[in-house]
């Protein structure tokens, strides 16, 4: 019921006696006070906001009563303009009844606005703060990350000597590590006297999020040590800091202490739990706690999900995703990331599709994941159409989305574009550099990469050592081996980069394509660490590629000890006894494979074609037009024996007869794809295919010679490279791949 008409008081004209008028000012008062704190719009507080204004002899009770109608429209209002303009307006102020608003105005959306208060009762009223006008203060500059302010606060507390009572302390210990000034968080809370459970928390979640999470799980010993007892917030913080830390050692210990100690594990702590073991990769604690969940929430959830997507296990994944009611934006991120990061890039354009059809606003994290996933499909169309969304929604200009545009048009095959986004940039940093460098290496344009290199340092750009990897990788696939050996150094010696496994990788690589393999093994025996299975990877494909087949073996055996089951090295060494026709050792190879499930992978291709990708196998007989493509494969084919074409049989290292082996090598996937995009793509357009293995010696001359007779343009990526036919029959590789 409104109490409006409390306040609408008729005094008596007679009534004019000295305890008459006091007895009714009170009365009056009171009506009011009652009427403020029971008013529920904001029209009906400015109705008794008159009442007061009007009522002269309430001189003496109207600053109490102006206070409360402040208080009271922080409650009905967001927006503080009104209560900030009445507060601007009180004739004289009220210690005590300030420190009330400011911690109305602390716990509200607006902090900055109890700085706007504190200057006036410092600056306007010379009004005095006492030691409860600090806490709500440092709160208000905590929330808006106000530090100068912050620092000036201090100041004052410490003239007034209130820095040494323990509210005010910590309040400047969540001042500070609020503001990331975790040092100067840390100095203030050693210097407390008493340091109860709250303090300890602001303290621990002080370096969370600055991403000391070591410094947190020792700060908690410290605090098991001063005999305070942590509750379930803390221990999330702590749970939350080994997930992050990845520390499951650590993480367990703390599981241990909470049912040892038997704390009520609650929802949140429950998840923090799930969620440390998931991110720590511990995904059968973190099912077995999920499982045992009475109520699973968003958070615990997309932790899940996202520990399953890291496995890649997406089925599972994808379960958990689908069995959410309602998703958040991080949720949704999380899934498409797994997607993009398990090789299944359809998957995570489709969910974006899907995401966006609900009408969720993707932020930068999600980007970078649809990003990463076109640029992992190499559908140049669809890259295009991802850059127009960008710059459509306000992400264009974030330095890490053009980063990560720059490496999907390179991936896509398009470097043209790639280089347009590099030149448009208003702001570059290493990795700007770095994704040009690399997306010229895999290019096989070694003379831009070398470039690039050497301006970013004009630029006064230090390389770092992924920057190393690009132009090491660039030397590698042009056979500039002086080069190669001369950057190798500088990295050593002028930009003093310790060479990881990585780079000694390129540069066994750069030798072993140089067929200066001995030298290559020479380097492998001085390197300061062991050799690992990329290594010897790069020695044993260099072998294959040379046909130095004792080095070879070596170098595939070396590698299957470090890693039994890598189907790469067992396909080599049978490919090796297949080249030198040891059939004997080809079978028993290929039945150790069998035995241990090891099976070659499948080669793909993909093929973009009218906003639609088409993948095909080997020997493919899924597309709907699978009649037509071979039609056109036996004509393309016919075509090319007309300009001395012959299927190169020597990739095919089974025990077969020519003819047989002949037609296996016609069916490759690269060939399905060319043939399909010949029958339906526009005439004189490039044509683009994606092949997830390296393509066979016959696939490159095929390519070669289509290019020429069809005076196509195509565009092979392989795992390694791009290949760039031109119409005259030429590839940018200059067959040295």
């Amino acid at each position: 019921m409104s109490t409006l008409g409390l306040t609408t008081l008729a005094l008596s004209p007679h009534s004019n006696t000295p305890n008459t008028i006091t007895t009714t000012t009170t009365t009056t008062t009171t009506n009011l006070f009652n009427a403020l704190t029971s008013c529920t719009t904001l029209t009906h507080l400015k109705q008794v906001h008159a009442q007061i204004l009007r009522r002269s002899n309430l001189d003496i009770a109207s600053n109490s009563l102006l206070l409360q109608l402040v208080l009271s429209s922080c409650a009905l209002s967001q927006s503080l303009d009104y209560a900030l303009s009445v507060f601007h307006h009180i004739p004289r102020l009220n210690t005590h009844l300030s420190n009330k608003f400011l911690r109305e105005l602390s716990r509200g959306a607006k902090p900055e606005k109890a700085l706007l208060v504190y200057e006036r009762m410092r600056r306007k009223e010379g009004l005095g703060v006492d030691r409860f006008t600090f806490p709500p203060l440092l709160k208000a500059v905590s929330k808006a990350s106000a530090l100068a302010e912050g620092m000036e606060i201090h100041g004052l507390a410490a003239k007034l000597g209130f820095d040494s009572d323990p509210f005010v302390q910590t309040g400047l210990v969540r001042m500070y590590a609020a503001c990331g000034r975790i040092l100067e968080a840390r100095l203030v809370f050693d210097k407390m006297s008493h340091r109860d459970v709250v303090t300890w928390s602001i303290m621990i979640d002080g370096y969370c999020q600055t991403g000391l999470f070591d410094d947190v799980m020792q700060l908690f010993e410290e605090m098991k040590a001063s005999d305070v007892e942590p509750d379930e917030i803390v221990l999330s913080k702590i749970v939350s800091a080994c997930g992050h830390a990845r520390n499951l050692r650590y993480g367990k210990a703390i599981h241990e202490f909470i049912t040892k100690n038997n704390i009520v594990v609650d929802p949140h702590l429950q998840s923090a739990l799930v969620t440390m073991y998931a991110s720590c990769g511990s995904i059968d604690f973190a099912q077995e706690l999920f499982n045992k969940m009475s109520t699973k929430n968003l958070i615990v959830s997309t932790a899940m999900v996202f520990a399953y997507s890291k496995l890649g296990k997406v089925e599972d994944a994808r379960m958990i995703f689908n069995q959410l009611v309602k998703k958040d934006l991080v949720c949704w991120s999380a899934m498409i990331s797994g997607y993009a990061e398990s090789d299944r890039p359809q998957e995570a354009l489709k969910l974006f599709n899907e995401m966006q059809v609900l009408g969720i606003n993707p932020d930068q994290v999600t980007m970078l994941s649809v990003i990463s996933a076109c640029a992992h499909l190499g559908a140049l169309d669809q890259a295009k159409w991802i850059h127009l969304y960008v710059d459509k929604n306000g992400c264009g200009g974030a330095l890490p989305i053009n980063n990560a545009l720059i490496d999907m048009y390179a991936k896509c095959g398009c470097l043209e574009r790639a280089r347009q986004v590099f030149e448009k940039m208003p702001r570059k940093d290493v990795i700007s550099w770095t994704s040009m460098i690399s997306a010229f290496a895999m290019h096989g344009n070694a003379n831009d990469a070398l470039s690039f290199f050497y301006q970013m340092q004009d630029e006064k750009i230090e390389p770092n050592g992924v920057t190393f990897v690009g132009v090491l990788y660039a030397c590698s696939h042009a056979g500039l081996v002086e080069e190669g050996h001369r950057i190798f150094s500088s990295m050593i010696n002028e930009h003093n980069i310790t060479p990881k496994q990585e780079h000694y990788g390129c540069m066994v690589d750069l030798l072993g394509r140089a067929n200066l393999l001995r030298e290559a093994l020479e380097l492998i025996e001085t390197m300061p660490f062991a050799p690992n299975v990329v290594i010897w990877g790069s020695l044993m494909a260099a072998c294959r590629i040379h046909g130095e087949t004792e080095l070879g073996e070596f170098a595939a055996k070396r590698l299957l000890e470090l890693e039994p089951d890598h189907d790469g090295a067992h396909v080599v060494l049978s490919n090796i006894y297949a080249k030198e026709r040891r059939w004997d050792d080809v079978g028993v190879v290929r039945k150790l494979m069998k035995h241990r499930g090891i099976s070659k992978e499948r080669g793909h291709s993909r093929i973009e074609l009218n906003n639609e990708v088409h993948e095909f196998l080997m020997a493919d007989r899924y597309h709907k037009q699978a009649d037509q493509i071979y039609e056109k494969l036996d004509e393309v084919v016919n075509e090319l024996k007309l300009v001395g074409y012959a299927p190169k049989t020597s990739s095919v290292l089974v025990d077969l007869e020519e003819e047989e082996k002949k037609e296996v090598v016609l069916l490759h996937s690269e060939k399905l794809a060319l043939c399909y995009g010949l029958m339906s793509s526009t005439e004189g357009s490039c044509i683009r295919i994606v092949k997830n293995l390296r393509i066979c010696e016959d696939c490159h001359t095929f390519m070669k010679l289509v290019s020429k007779v069809y005076e196509r343009e195509i565009v092979v990526r392989d795992r390694t490279r791009f290949h760039h036919y031109n119409k005259n029959g030429v590839c940018s590789c200059k067959d040295y791949w």
